[in-house]
């Protein structure tokens, strides 16, 4: 799942500098700019805090920071980045040009998380009576825990399906380590659901027709999540979660607040339904 972000628009000055902190998905961020008072050169400086991210099991964070220029005082500048735990400060310099500036950034990273114990989890046993290829690795799993689960592996498993009588079988569309975190939120030892992961997790669970998987996300934004409520109601409409769907309308109880979500980039893919009711909690509220 890849984690895209844009900075509010910060205003420098030749000796001056910008800061902003920020948390998206966990990620971690803060922001600062300084303009040298003779060249104009910007030095800009991005430090993330890789505490919570460690605690997630992610190995690393790679993709691109984009820093820009409202008025184009200089190109848009794109930096490759690879964040790791020995590796959490990016430093860049830009411009040159002009003794004022109001810049921003945009970044778009792809969490690497830790699979060494996915090795463990699907490796073979007695308990285990059918093998799933997904990215050329092996999973060995249990055909009625699974269709215990899931419609979606009930029905593959079935005679009606040439799947069923095959000894290994493929299952395309999807990465190792996704397929694997979707099948540990219902194994006997199971990885904690995060909020880097709750996207692909809610993607995936429908997917595959895996009902507990969703119940087990909603438990965690419920209970725990750090999601602005603006894109959780979004997740809530979107995958059928009752219960945080009316938590997050509880939430609206201002005018200021019905604006936020208007102005969000998730309203638009609200259903009807669910905007009605956010409309009708706003009157309720006045």
């Amino acid at each position: 799942m890849t984690i895209v972000y844009r900075s509010s628009t910060q205003e420098i000055h030749s000796g001056t500098n910008v800061s902003e902190r920020s948390i998206k998905n966990g990620i971690k961020c803060v922001w600062s700019g300084t303009m040298d008072n003779y060249s104009c050169y910007i030095d800009f400086k991005w430090e993330f805090d890789w505490s919570d991210l460690k605690s997630q099991g992610l190995d690393e964070l790679t993709g691109h920071i984009t820093v820009s220029s409202e008025y184009n005082h200089f190109t848009a500048t794109k930096i490759d980045v690879k964040i790791t735990e020995n590796n959490q400060e990016i430093t860049k310099q830009v411009g040159g040009y002009y003794v004022f500036d109001d810049v921003f950034y945009e970044y778009s990273l792809i969490p690497h998380y830790k699979n060494s114990s996915y090795n463990e989890m699907f490796a073979p046993s007695d308990q285990n009576d059918t093998i799933l290829i997904v990215d050329g690795k092996k999973l060995h799993v249990s055909k009625a825990f699974l269709s215990y689960h899931s419609e979606y592996f009930r029905a593959l498993f079935s005679s009606n399906f040439k799947e069923g009588q095959m000894d290994e079988i493929p299952i395309g569309d999807v990465s190792f380590e996704d397929f694997a975190l979707l099948l540990s939120t219902f194994h006997p030892n199971p990885d904690f659901v995060t909020d880097a992961t709750v996207e692909k997790l809610l993607e995936m669970a429908r997917r595959f027709l895996i009902p507990f998987a969703i119940k087990v996300t909603e438990h965690y934004l419920i209970n725990w999540s750090n999601i602005d409520n603006e894109k959780m109601l979004w997740l809530a409409d979107e995958y059928g979660m009752s219960t945080l769907l009316e938590k997050c309308i509880r939430k609206i109880t201002t005018v200021e607040n019905a604006k936020k979500l208007k102005k969000s980039e998730d309203y638009d893919q609200l259903s009807d339904k669910t905007k009605a009711k956010v409309f009708d909690r706003l009157l309720d509220s006045i």
